[in-house]
């Protein structure tokens, strides 16, 4: 038994959540998989997974012996790391995720400099608004805004982003400029579907609030809404960073900063740090340097 190919066989079984996408990632065929699954089981004489018709899971060997997989083939990486690191550019497919409008105005261009940086490289960016599963999509990096759920995957900080209430200076003319939160109750509100019904939370000394604003103009994007404040039609809230250059320009101003919330983070996250090819390593020391403390 090849005991280098079993390990690697293994972590991309836990990793992927199946034989069949462990084999489809190591380009082998599904039975190969199994015989080398059903090898290191009886070389260690445990059962690393639980399996069932619809589910395979790790058993507590399993997890056990996964990270010390995990730290044998770090080392073997690394010691050939130190040899090699500095040979030649890296070279590869690199596929990127990153939310819509923070990835066009931030991520895209900086994975565009990467690319004229490092022309071997082959970069894919998918913009989504939904917090997508790097394992199960075959994503090598994301960007995340937001405090990060406990997924095992690792996490850099690079900066933070504020949420706030915006309204175009002829609308605060014409309105007058809110003193409090609930002042929004009375006021016309451009809402963003994904927002839900209730703005917030707005931090009243220390109390959170979470208030049910109205209005006559609803969107499903964040783009629209942003130009409808700036045409004058209502109060806003959004990202720091989608109405940061309107707001330099003096096309919106910033209301009740004062009551915002803690600012968001911004966060590298990619799975494994000991176990990243090179090309994903140089990636994301490129992409802190261009987010490098981040603020909007």
């Amino acid at each position: 038994m090849d005991k280098l190919r079993a390990m690697q066989t293994f972590i991309n079984i836990a990793e992927q959540g199946s034989l069949t996408a462990a084999a489809r990632v190591m380009e082998s065929s599904l039975p190969a998989t199994v015989r080398t699954l059903a090898a290191l089981e009886s070389h260690l004489g445990v059962r690393l997974f639980n399996r069932t018709t619809r589910r395979i899971s790790l058993t507590d060997e399993g997890r056990r012996h996964l990270e010390s997989c995990r730290q044998l083939l770090a080392a073997l990486n690394d010691a050939e790391a130190a040899l090699t690191q500095e040979a030649g550019e890296p070279a590869g497919q690199l596929s990127i995720t990153a939310p819509m409008l923070f990835g066009q105005m931030h991520v895209a261009p900086a994975v565009t400099r990467f690319v004229q940086q490092y022309p071997q490289m082959r970069c894919s960016v998918v913009l989504l608004d939904r917090i997508v599963n790097l394992l199960e999509e075959g994503i090598d990096v994301g960007i995340r805004i937001g405090q990060l759920e406990d997924s095992g995957l690792v996490a850099q900080p690079v900066g933070s982003i504020r949420r706030m209430v915006v309204a175009s200076p002829a609308f605060l003319s014409r309105h007058g400029t809110p003193a409090h939160p609930k002042e929004l109750l009375k006021a016309n509100c451009v809402r963003v579907t994904n927002l839900g019904p209730a703005w917030g939370p707005f931090n009243d000394k220390g109390r959170l609030l979470r208030l049910a604003v109205s209005g006559n103009l609803e969107f499903n994007q964040n783009a629209p809404a942003i130009e409808a404040c700036v045409a004058g039609v209502g109060f806003g809230v959004f990202m720091s960073y989608q109405v940061a250059p309107l707001i330099k320009k003096g096309e919106l101003r910033v209301v009740l900063e004062e009551f915002e919330p803690p600012p968001r983070p911004v966060s590298l996250v990619y799975p494994h740090a000991r176990l990243l090819p090179r090309r994903i390593r140089i990636f994301i020391e490129w992409m802190k340097k261009e987010l490098q403390d981040f603020q909007s």
